[in-house]
């Protein structure tokens, strides 16, 4: 993956739904939320167990096919093993979806390849709020621990 495409597609990227997210503010899932809403992106997270709370100024959804209309990226943290199905639906269920980002240390090469298939750019192995930093200027949201 060059840094041009994952730059083109940090700038064309306006609507992100987060897989995993979590409440707890020690979470990876909640601090790159955080960072990108504070970037400008509209940011609606997707978590069962959660769905209903506003989080970011928006309301958790439970599933990839409750998200309103116009998500361009769907950031997922979810274990690799996990990642297959999140593909599925998102191809399913969202028309406007144009990127997959899959966290750090998440790598399913069979999910990418069918997303690549259908047209959307697949990003894996990185994070949104490392890159956007690298490529853009100013300081990441680093893991913890």
């Amino acid at each position: 993956m060059s840094d041009a495409l994952i730059k083109d597609i940090l700038k064309r990227s306006r609507v992100i739904a987060v897989v995993g997210l979590s409440h707890k503010p020690e979470r990876a899932s909640f601090r790159v939320a955080r960072f990108l809403q504070g970037k400008g992106y509209r940011v609606i997270g997707v978590n069962p167990g959660l769905a209903g709370q506003e989080m970011f100024g928006e309301t958790v959804v439970p599933d990839l096919a409750s998200l309103p209309d116009g998500v361009d990226m769907v950031d997922i943290f979810r274990r690799s093993e996990a990642v297959g199905p999140v593909v599925d639906a998102a191809l399913a269920d969202i028309p406007s979806l144009k990127t997959i980002w899959m966290q750090l240390g998440v790598v399913n090469d069979a999910a990418a390849e069918k997303a690549s298939t259908a047209g959307v750019d697949v990003v894996m192995d990185r994070c949104p709020a490392i890159e956007y930093p690298r490529l853009f200027g100013g300081l990441p949201v680093l893991p913890v621990g």
